[in-house]
């Protein structure tokens, strides 16, 4: 894949770390550090004090891509308090995997001055203009289809817009609240009574009396009826 137009564009480059360096100290633990040189622009990171042949880093450089340019120089040098840095190694780290595919991150070898191996510095990279192919995005979601309109929705009036006057709702009128009183007499009019109607009786019974029957009268007197004893009769004796 050709790249193009990268010139000005930042890529960003995070030293992580070193290991299995070439020990250039006797006595003591070697005092590392990292150098980054992309044509005219150097950056250098703190030194890790007693970092031995394993340092860790972690900082980050942000680098301006010039057209046509596709490597960047690392150099790993000794600190020295006394006497000069000792050199350790360095290596050309090759941008073409992260200028196509946005990230990069790997070991990259170091030499000697001699060509031996010196250990190996580990980077991330990251351009965030990369070309990356079709293959390498997440599939899309389906494009949304929206539901069919009925028929008798095409029709009714719109909603209404915003500001629009609305005209008031009108709400039914509450009850009238409760009372512990007894409501007034006055106010109501007893309904007329009318008494049942009398079922009609057969003209050979005749109609009903209004008034009770008269007593039955009493039995005539029986003095065979009385007589004396324990019991009474049913009746007096006669008067004399």
């Amino acid at each position: 894949m050709s790249i193009s137009g990268i010139q000005g564009q930042p890529l960003e480059i995070t030293v992580v770390g070193c290991s299995k360096l070439k020990d250039t100290e006797w006595i003591s633990r070697q005092d590392p550090y990292v150098c980054l040189e992309y044509a005219s622009t150097k950056f250098r990171t703190r030194t890790h004090t007693d970092g031995g042949k394993n340092p860790t880093f972690q900082e980050k450089f942000v680098f301006s891509l010039i057209e046509g340019l596709r490597e960047i120089t690392v150099a790993v040098w000794n600190s020295n308090t006394i006497t000069y840095d000792d050199f350790i190694g360095n290596g050309k780290v090759q941008l073409q995997k992260v200028l196509s595919q946005g990230f990069d991150d790997s070991s990259w070898p170091l030499q000697t001055k001699t060509g031996r191996h010196a250990g190996e510095v580990r980077l991330i990279m990251h351009y965030a203009n990369a070309n990356k192919p079709a293959t390498s995005y997440a599939p899309s979601a389906p494009p949304y289809v929206a539901p069919p309109i009925p028929q008798s929705s095409l029709y009714a009036a719109p909603p209404p817009s915003v500001g629009s006057y609305l005209p008031p709702t009108t709400y039914p009128a509450p009850p009238p609240p409760y009372s512990p009183y007894p409501p007034n007499p006055a106010a109501y009019v007893p309904a007329p009574y009318y008494p049942p109607a009398q079922a009609a009786y057969p003209a050979a019974y005749g109609a009903p009396s209004a008034y009770p029957p008269p007593p039955y009268p009493p039995p005539p007197y029986d003095p065979s009826h009385y007589h004396k004893g324990p019991f009474p009769g049913i009746y007096p004796p006669p008067p004399y």
